[in-house]
């Protein structure tokens, strides 16, 4: 029996996968039934090996007959969302079968991407469907710039598909240049002021989060502005003041909570002309 290889060829497949794909690469039923027996692999599920700590998440999709799609998917590829949830958000073609966990956010919808039947992850462009149909249009947009900066996908690539309406709606803002989350959530919010607006442009060596026509500057600070970091942002700050910028600093649970209150400041430094060129 060649019980040590169907282990290796399971942990291959991502630890889980189906018994038949073991079959397919020319185990037998027997090197299967060894290496369970054995206790190197288990059956999560009627069809299905599962190696000893096998990834929790995809166990439940395979004993739901799911796959990890919407916002468990995109945590799971490093991509900015709203909120980190503990629940799982999951997908499924409409008819399909199978008994889904009450704990468990299922979104049944026929994807853009065919799923292969022993997929337990949807591929990017089903993850982003479900996340537009799912989060309000700023929180989606952002998980959308954090997929394209990340390089998942582009936008010549996502053209090509079929949208829904939500879907369509941010295709037409999504941009690779915001990797931060927030600075997504300014682009809508200050588009009313109809002045240039531009995400993670380079200035004198250094990224900053928005540049608001031609010298007003918003950074945006998150959980890393302490310590080293934060002498860093404030060097720098003084070198862009010294070269006429206006910095103005913020912080996360200000654009979160107190965004009327952000967004006066910004107002009051436009109406200042701190914006314009010297």
């Amino acid at each position: 029996m060649r019980i040590n290889q169907v282990v290796i060829e399971v942990r291959r497949r991502g630890g889980i996968c189906r018994v038949s794909s073991v079959l397919d690469r020319g185990f037998s039923r027997r090197d299967v039934d060894g290496a369970v027996s054995a206790g190197l692999l288990s059956r999560p599920i009627r069809g299905w090996l599962a190696v000893p700590g096998a990834d929790a998440d995809l166990l439940r999709a395979a004993r739901a007959g799911v796959v990890l799609s919407c916002l468990t998917q995109a945590q799971r590829l490093g991509l900015w969302v709203h909120d980190r949830r503990t629940g799982i958000h999951a997908a499924a073609t409409p008819g399909s079968s199978g008994q889904k966990p009450k704990d468990m956010t299922v979104h049944w919808f026929t994807p853009l991407i065919p799923r292969h039947p022993e997929a337990l992850v949807d591929p990017i462009e089903n993850v982003l469907a479900a996340v537009a149909a799912c989060e309000p249009f700023e929180q989606a947009l952002a998980t959308w710039d954090s997929a394209l900066n990340k390089n998942l996908v582009t936008l010549e690539a996502l053209r090509r598909f079929s949208w829904k309406p939500a879907a369509r709606r941010i295709l037409e803002q999504a941009t690779p240049f915001a990797d931060a989350g927030l600075e997504t959530y300014l682009r809508p919010r200050l588009r009313w002021l109809r002045l240039p607006l531009r995400i993670q442009t380079w200035i004198h060596g250094h990224r900053v989060d928005v540049l608001i026509g031609a010298r007003l500057i918003i950074q945006i600070d998150g959980g890393t502005h302490v310590g080293a970091q934060r002498l860093e942002d404030n060097r720098h700050d003084a070198e862009l003041r010294l070269m006429g910028y206006h910095v103005i600093r913020v912080g996360y649970q200000q654009v979160i909570n107190e965004w009327e209150v952000v967004q006066n400041v910004i107002m009051r430094a436009v109406a200042q002309g701190l914006h314009l060129a010297a």
